[in-house]
């Protein structure tokens, strides 16, 4: 399986970290070992001082795909997630000073929160999803798919023009806005609407 990332996805997300808009998804992809084991505490990497969290709702890929029309990518997906990508933001920065790939940055072990999952069906419309990450029990975002600059079937037909799309994959579909630091001993809860998806501790 693979996990498929975009980036800046949504427009408050793109003026907090002062980036440009893009005029199509930026995608990245995480290995398989960078998902964060169940049950299992986040450990800060020794490589970097400023690990950001962004908090993300995900799609399961329920069916080989390539080339899906937008039309027919709801075919393609049943279950909605949350998770977090864990970013090491200062050696993000040096890399996109050198314009370098993101992958240290992003991809390395423990990187990728996956939370539980729920059927679509438990929603009325995915493009109208609430979903939150709280911090020591402080909201620190919150985001509404209805802000996606590009909708989940709108990602899914274009990721998979460049990706075959397998039964398993995953698709991290962007952040909103409040990314910030994790320490030591913080504790992290992500919820879709008021129903909690995972629980993590930062060591």
């Amino acid at each position: 399986m693979k996990i498929i990332c975009i980036g800046r996805n949504y427009t408050d997300h793109i003026e907090e970290l002062e980036n440009e808009k893009p005029t199509d998804p930026v995608v990245f992809l995480k290995p398989d070992t960078s998902i964060l084991l169940k049950k299992q505490p986040f450990f800060i990497p020794d490589f970097s001082n400023d690990i950001h969290y962004e908090v993300e709702i995900l799609i399961k890929i329920k069916k080989l795909g390539k080339y899906i029309d937008r039309k027919f990518a709801h075919k393609y997906y049943d279950e909605i997630g949350l998770g977090i990508d864990f970013t090491a933001r200062d050696l993000q920065s040096q890399l996109k000073s050198k314009g370098l790939p993101w992958e240290k940055a992003k991809a390395f072990d423990g990187a990728a929160v996956i939370g539980n999952w729920v059927s679509k069906d438990n929603f009325a419309d995915v493009n109208d999803i609430n979903f939150r990450l709280e911090k020591n029990k402080e909201i620190v975002q919150q985001g509404n798919t209805q802000l996606m600059l590009w909708k989940i079937d709108e990602l899914v037909e274009y990721v998979s023009q460049f990706f075959t799309l397998k039964i398993g994959d995953i698709i991290f579909t962007g952040t909103p806005a409040g990314v910030g630091r994790v320490d030591a001993n913080d504790y992290l809860d992500g919820y879709i609407e008021d129903e909690k998806m995972f629980s993590i501790k930062v060591k």
